[in-house]
């Protein structure tokens, strides 16, 4: 065993706060995420990896008109000059750029299998070449000009470009997605020409707002098409806040197949959504029958994507049976805008539309003038020499002596001729066959060139009328290569509304129509027959339970389950448990204080109207269409004084309302004089001195009051016969006629 290691002595100890040193290494962390990693820069709209791969494949001679090499080849030259990460990291990105599926205007061409929109992985970067497109060469057009900044890269042994000249739109163009930490970036690509067209008229109106922008820019392009059923309204406020989303469908069509058939072919999918795992999860939800307008889906695909849907029926509607794939599948998603970019190459933050641009014009003005002073120093250097070796035609015999017979020439020509040392250095550097008298009329039409191409620049620094005048010209010619006439240009992404059975309820077409029986117990356990049974003596119940009410309905059906709390809870038909068992408790399916308890049940039917009414006789008219609750914890709709409970919820229709007290006194009233509210707390319906409601019904005055007596025979009293009893709403009414039921309520 070896000897124990002494510690350290106090000397050679450091006290650090752990707080302190875990706040100062996570930033270190986050800033370097941030800013090497996942948010492109708002000027090219790229990443460190993917500016790095653009400038290794430069430095490799790989544009547009080169031969291509191999991707083991740039990646190599990446991760060995510039990009210290993995391998595999910088092939996925390199992958990324060439795919058409992916980029709206791919950065790289890419010569063997680079994936697909089945959702396959590339080849191996050593089965796989590339080069750059025309779009990277505009990216990158510039880049020894002094155009933009260089650091060192991460060995300090070569200098990468900190920004690209990106005389390309890129940011809004591409695209970018990226998650760093506590922030991340969603950018759907764009169309080129239009963004040209819009930083144009963001260069005449400085002032211009996003809303004036989506003029020329109505939403985002994507490689792979669809359409975009985002409301307008909903885009503008995306594009002013830098923040959204945009809806977008697959693309479909009917096509006939003869013989009154048809089938639904879909030849688009959503941006970011791979085809085969989509298919995948159709195929599931056909085998689990949970699309029942759809028999059957094959992929027909090959170069173009070719879906094919056969309906469950020729009668049933096409967009009906496509509105039940968008609801389940990813034929419709929600593409996310979270424009949040490095501004400057420094600074996080969220553009709106009109600052996106804004950063990228500004960005070509700084290049513009960068490329001018380099341009303009190169001239004067070569302008310097120039009037130099004019000299020597001025006397070109003096020149020849001295060179042949002093020691130190150049310190001669200099003294004689008052040149300078770089002049000097030309004209010995000059061969003998250049002393032809046409070499002096060409010397002297370079030097009248690059004179007025001197006055020309200086002349453009000197006026940002002129600068921002040729920074329009280049995006002009931008938006003329990448025009709507050019197949690269042309947009793909068409706008839409929704269809109108978007609003409609879609359960029906979700669940096969079938007839069923609802069946509620006294303590409140619920279960669906099948069919309409009429005879319920035979049905088995749990404990001393027994038949609270049932009713006749259809699996496509929500139920109305009313609570003596005044809530009003849905139900789906499709969902409650079969008749086979006891069922399930209601109160599985909604949140339910144990003090309440069901008063009622029945199937919901759009424009039906019911009254509701407290135990104290207070009570209004709600529409079903209003009263529907969408979560668990249902929907008040009766406001109760404390202690106060619903007595009932019941239809109305006709034009008369009778109210039974507990009593035993009913009166008759104007339906109209009972207001109609989706909640509260309602009006006085009947005055009491002690007790409360027992039961209400609405009937037509013209047929008159009918009510049902406990050995099963209907009574009716007509029009005439029922003056004593019609009033006012809130009066205290009259006992009710001979035979009306001993329990107070219409239906003994």
């Amino acid at each position: 065993m070896g000897k124990p290691v002494d510690p350290p002595s106090p000397e050679d100890v450091e006290s650090v706060d752990l707080k302190s040193a875990l706040e100062e290494r996570y930033l270190a962390y986050a800033l370097s995420t941030i800013m090497h990693r996942a948010l492109p820069d708002a000027r090219d709209g790229l990443k460190p990896v993917h500016r790095r791969i653009l400038y290794g494949m430069r430095l490799l001679r790989l544009d547009p008109t080169s031969g291509f090499k191999k991707c083991a080849k740039i990646v190599g030259d990446v991760m060995g000059s510039f990009h210290p990460h993995g391998d595999q990291a910088i092939y996925d990105a390199l992958v990324r750029l060439a795919q058409g599926f992916a980029q709206r205007y791919p950065l790289v061409d890419g010569q063997g299998n680079f994936g697909n929109i089945d959702g396959d992985n590339a080849a191996a970067y050593r089965y796989t070449e590339a080069r750059m497109t025309a779009v990277a060469q505009l990216i990158i057009d510039g880049i020894d000009e002094d155009a933009v900044d260089f650091r060192p890269n991460y060995d300090g042994q070569s200098e990468e470009p900190s920004v690209m000249p990106a005389a390309f739109p890129n940011l809004l163009a591409n695209g970018a997605q990226g998650i760093a930490v506590g922030m991340a970036t969603s950018i759907p690509p764009h169309n080129a020409a239009e963004l040209c067209d819009a930083a144009l008229y963001l260069i005449q109106n400085p002032g211009a707002t996003p809303d004036q922008l989506m003029t020329f820019v109505p939403g985002p392009d994507f490689p792979t098409g669809g359409i975009i059923v985002e409301p307008r309204a909903s885009i503008a406020e995306a594009y002013r806040t830098g923040r959204g989303a945009f809806r977008t469908r697959a693309r479909w069509e009917k096509e006939e197949t003869g013989r009154g058939g048809w089938v639904v072919v879909v030849t688009e999918i959503p941006y970011l959504v791979s085809k085969g795992p989509m298919i995948e999860k159709i195929a599931e939800l056909l085998q689990e029958r949970k699309l029942p307008l759809v028999a059957d889906m094959r992929d027909e695909s090959a170069e173009d994507i070719r879906l094919v849907f056969e309906p469950r029926a020729r009668n049933v509607d096409p967009a009906l049976m496509m509105e039940t794939l968008f609801r389940l599948t990813a034929l419709e998603t929600r593409v996310p805008l979270n424009l949040n970019v490095l501004t400057g190459g420094i600074a996080p933050r969220v553009l709106n539309l009109a600052e996106a641009l804004r950063e990228w014009i500004d960005h070509r003005r700084d290049v513009l003038l960068r490329r001018s002073r380099f341009r303009l120093a190169a001239i004067e250097r070569r302008l310097e020499i120039v009037r130099g070796l004019l000299i020597v035609y001025l006397d070109l015999d003096r020149v020849i002596r001295i060179i042949r017979e002093e020691d130190e020439p150049k310190a001669e020509l200099m003294r004689v001729f008052e040149l300078t040392e770089v002049q000097a250095n030309a004209i010995l550097d000059t061969r003998l066959r250049s002393l032809r008298k046409l070499e002096e009329m060409e010397l002297k039409r370079e030097l009248d060139g690059l004179t007025e191409e001197k006055a020309q620049i200086e002349s453009l620094l000197g006026s940002e009328d002129k600068q921002w005048k040729t920074v329009s010209w280049d995006i002009r010619q931008v938006r003329k290569a990448f025009g709507p006439e050019t197949p690269l240009g042309k947009r793909r992404t068409s706008f839409a509304d929704p269809p109108e059975t978007a609003d409609i309820d879609l359960n029906e077409a979700m669940v096969e129509r079938e007839p069923i029986t609802v069946v509620v117990s006294k303590k409140g356990w619920i279960r669906a027959l099948k069919g309409h049974v009429q005879d319920l003596s035979s049905l088995a119940w749990k404990g001393d339970d027994a038949l609270k009410f049932s009713f006749f309905t259809e699996t496509t059906a929500r139920i109305l389950v009313i609570c003596d709390n005044g809530k009003v809870f849905t139900l789906e038909a499709s969902k409650l448990p079969g008749g086979r068992g006891f069922g399930d408790p209601i109160r599985l399916s909604i949140d339910l204080e144990e003090s309440a308890d069901f008063i009622a049940a029945f199937p919901y039917k759009a424009g039906v109207k019911l009254l509701f009414a407290a135990q104290d006789g207070r009570g209004f008219i709600a529409p079903a269409d209003d009263i529907i609750a969408n979560t668990r914890k249902g929907k008040q709709v009766l406001n109760l004084d404390e202690g106060g409970k619903c007595a009932f919820a019941v239809p109305v229709t006709g034009d008369h309302l009778a109210v039974m007290g507990e009593n035993r006194k009913l009166l008759c009233f104007p339906l109209n004089q009972v207001p109609e509210m989706g909640r509260g707390k309602g009006v006085r319906l009947q005055k009491y001195k002690d007790g409360g409601i027992a039961d209400a019904k609405s009937f037509t005055i013209a047929e008159g009051l009918t009510w049902l007596s406990s050995d099963g025979r209907t009574y009716t009293v007509t029009k005439p016969e029922l003056d004593d009893w019609l009033g006012q709403r809130a009066e205290a009414g009259r006992l009710p006629p001979k035979g009306f039921p001993k329990n107070n309520r219409f239906v003994g």
